[in-house]
């Protein structure tokens, strides 16, 4: 019998002091103002001081990680990140959403308020687990489980799960612009098959997807 993984088990260690360094090299330039909804502790804010970023603010669901977020950010908000959109000041040039939409019970709700605060041509930047991916199919059929976990690909408190023509879609519906999609590094097995499937196997093999869009 599967065990039942608590909503609140304990997350890794830095779980919330993740750079993301990878992701925020995908930004197009200038980055400008930047929105971090989920910003955790502010481990991006060296990335996004690097690539230009003129003013950073955070919001950030618990009050500990956003403390540290404090010191880093010029503005952190604390709570849930549709009830901080009134509380911000916007234009935002360049808004991210990495590891966020998941969680939520309405992120279309959310990503349409986030394009109100957008500037026009301001960018979204979403990073959300792939609902394809091979270990899902897999653990379902083999095992009989989905199989989820205190942290990672299949935390237990992922409410939403997207394809990448699911996350499309729905950034689609906000009013967005997609400008493109990408998925998270590949290893180097993935690569090979993605080459010899012609990139086919890549909406199986991508831990997860990046979509940029745009405030057009």
């Amino acid at each position: 019998m599967p065990s039942v993984i608590p909503l609140d088990s304990a997350k890794s260690v830095g779980y919330y002091a993740l750079a993301r360094a990878d992701v925020v090299a995908l930004l197009p330039r200038p980055v400008g103002r930047v929105l971090d909804v989920g910003c955790g502790e502010g481990g991006a804010a060296s990335p996004l001081r690097a690539a230009g970023a003129t003013a950073i603010t955070g919001i950030e669901l618990l009050e500990e990680p956003a403390a540290q977020a404090r010191q880093v950010y010029d503005e952190v908000h604390v709570g849930d990140a549709l009830a901080c959109l009134p509380q911000l000041t916007g234009p935002f040039d360049t808004i991210l959403c990495y590891d966020v939409l998941e969680h939520l019970y309405d992120p279309l709700t959310l990503i349409e308020g986030l394009r109100e605060l957008s500037a026009p041509g301001g960018r979204l930047h979403i990073s959300v687990p792939n609902a394809s991916h091979v270990s899902l199919l897999r653990d379902l059929i083999v095992r009989g489980t989905f199989g989820y976990e205190p942290f990672g690909h299949r935390d237990a408190t992922h409410l939403r799960w997207f394809t990448r023509r699911d996350i499309v879609a729905l950034v689609g519906e906000a009013g967005w612009t997609v400008r493109g999609t990408a998925p998270s590094t590949l290893h180097w097995r993935s690569r090979a098959l993605r080459t010899l499937t012609r990139g086919r196997s890549t909406e199986f093999l991508a831990g997860q997807w990046y979509v940029l869009a745009e405030n057009n």
